[in-house]
């Protein structure tokens, strides 16, 4: 599950939200044999794209010129994820349940604002669109390398909702920004300016599906054991593919081996502890985050030394 907040996608958000509602009506421009896909929230299915821009274009009391009046939410279940929906649901109970998993992605996003009058996507202005397809851009690797041409339909399983949340909540009065960096250490800053973590709304939606859905995920595929992988320490990395190698052979049926023995840390290395109604009212009640790539040390350390052997040849 992979859950990304962004101040500014295919449009910026410092104005208007024509601009982007209108980038994502691009599959209803394009598949123009099927039935439309309408615009949805907690309270109505079948928005039209109008009603959603006029509607955020209006909830911006106090916001300055320079101020993000919006921002979209991207909710992207991975392709293991789809495929357990729609075996158990169908492909059109599949779409049903996603809107459903949108509603309580945007319950949690209002929560995380730990907000007075902020408990639940009720309290937002936010309008969401299920879209079915992702495309290639000019930026793509196939693209560059003439496989592909820009606008052709990317393969596997796509489903996705993108969302648009206004920055002001539900009575206009209150500023709601996800890009607020406080994480409520400080609580009388937090109580004025309010916080939002990131990371916690990221991961609540991969626990909010394996809850909801009963979805059983290998470690493998958690966002902890990626973060690990990523950025953790040596030490992180082993305890997390130990943990690993137990999960698989659960999930296999099949036990380590007593004398098999668990992956050892260097010397000196210390280890770290440890179904949905259209209507909406029976579904189930629970950024842009990036991580910057590692740092090359070898091609850092390489070039320092050609430096200094530089400088020494420059000094005889």
């Amino acid at each position: 599950m992979f859950i990304n907040i962004s101040d500014s996608k295919e449009a910026t958000n410092k104005g208007s939200s024509s601009g982007l509602v209108h980038y994502l009506e691009k599959e209803n421009r394009l598949d123009k044999k099927n039935e439309p896909e309408y615009w949805f929230n907690g309270r109505q299915v079948n928005i039209d794209p109008y009603h959603v821009m006029r509607t955020i274009d209006n909830n911006i009391a106090k916001l300055g010129k320079a101020d993000a009046k919006f921002f979209l939410v991207n909710i992207s279940p991975s392709q293991k994820e789809i495929a357990f929906l729609r075996e158990q649901y169908g492909d059109d109970g599949v779409k049903e349940q996603m809107k459903g998993f949108a509603v309580r992605v945007m319950d949690a996003y209002a929560r995380n604002f730990k907000r007075e009058g902020v408990n639940s996507h009720e309290d937002l202005v936010w309008f969401a669109k299920l879209e079915n397809y992702r495309y290639y851009a000019y930026n793509d690797a196939e693209v560059k390398q003439g496989i592909k041409k820009r606008g052709d339909r990317k393969e596997g399983e796509q489903l996705h909702v993108q969302v648009i949340v206004s920055r002001k909540d539900a009575t206009n009065m209150i500023k709601l920004s996800p890009m607020n960096t406080s994480k409520g250490k400080n609580a009388e800053h937090s109580k004025k300016m309010g916080q939002f973590d990131r990371m916690a709304f990221k991961q609540c939606g991969e626990t909010l599906f394996d809850e909801l859905f009963e979805f059983d995920r290998q470690l493998k595929d958690t966002m902890a054991y990626a973060n690990a992988q990523k950025n953790g320490s040596l030490a992180e990395r082993v305890q997390m593919e130990t943990r690993n190698q137990e999960d698989e052979a659960i999930h296999a049926g099949i036990g380590l081996a007593e004398d098999q023995p668990d992956m050892e840390l260097a010397p000196g290395i210390h280890s770290y502890p440890d179904t949905i109604d259209q209507s909406f009212d029976g579904y189930i009640s629970s950024v842009h985050i990036d991580i910057k790539e590692d740092v090359d040390d070898e091609a850092i350390h390489g070039r320092n030394r050609h430096r200094k052997k530089q400088a020494r040849t420059n000094t005889r």
